[in-house]
């Protein structure tokens, strides 16, 4: 303390006035719940904008396996460092703003009876990450009816590749899951597979660089789509949104 909020509003030069919020222990759901509040928050402040920052060091999770937890190794394959941030406000500016999403609904679904599925301790030498092998097969189990509760109240019910898909890819095994679940077209995953072949599961940020890479390949993404991500609990934070012509934006 103080926290990375005060040295990041002290590099950018914010005005002392500016409201800071933390956030911490949210694993790899951060970002999307980082959004979930940021939403709240500019939709209660309609003319302010909100700078979302996520950051994660999984470098602190790289050791030799645990006697223990031998599925620790599973994250030394998979982890690596990241940071990304965002803007968020509501009632852009047409004249001086281009939003790249709009996020139309959120929502939080904790999976009953999974504290055990992502489990993290820090020890003596260092912080011990324990992801149990059941993570996959909960998500093909549970995943169609939490998108189903969430999505139901804006009318849709099902149909899943009319949408595309930015779910963080915590591993294979969990998009080859959401697949199979949701009967899903092998490129609605495209995005998610190639962030984590080129920069491995991030925690956090990963879902802010699947959203990036989303933009990049603008003519496979419109319309509607769902974010996704996994965090402690097991938690499935699930944002509903919809492309603003991400066409006309820069790449």
């Amino acid at each position: 303390m103080p926290g990375v909020d005060h040295r990041v509003a002290s590099i950018l030069g914010l005005d002392p006035s500016v409201r800071t919020t933390m956030l911490y222990v949210k694993g790899c759901s951060s970002a999307s719940t980082m959004l979930r509040v940021a939403k709240d928050m500019a939709e209660n402040n309609r003319r302010a904008r909100v700078l979302l920052v996520c950051a994660e060091l999984t470098l602190i999770m790289f050791r030799a396996p645990h006697e223990d937890h031998v599925e620790t190794t599973i994250m030394q394959a998979l982890i690596g460092d990241g940071a990304g941030a965002m803007i968020v406000g509501a009632e852009p500016e047409d004249s001086e703003e281009r939003p790249l999403f709009e996020m139309v609904a959120a929502s939080q679904r904790t999976i009953p009876e999974t504290t055990h599925g992502a489990v993290g301790q820090f020890m003596e030498d260092g912080f011990l990450f324990c992801p149990s092998f059941e993570i996959p097969a909960l998500i093909l189990e549970n995943i169609e009816q939490c998108l189903l509760d969430a999505l139901r109240p804006l009318g849709f019910n099902g149909g899943w590749n009319e949408l595309f898909w930015a779910v963080h890819p915590g591993g294979r095994a969990i998009l080859d899951n959401m697949e199979e679940a949701l009967q899903l077209e092998p490129e609605k995953m495209a995005a998610s597979r190639y962030v984590l072949s080129e920069y491995g599961n991030m925690s956090g940020p990963t879902v802010i660089f699947v959203l990036d890479e989303i933009r990049r390949r603008h003519d496979e993404h419109q319309g509607l789509g769902v974010m996704m991500a996994f965090g402690p609990g097991v938690v499935v934070e699930m944002m509903v949104l919809h492309a603003c012509n991400t066409s006309r934006n820069p790449a």
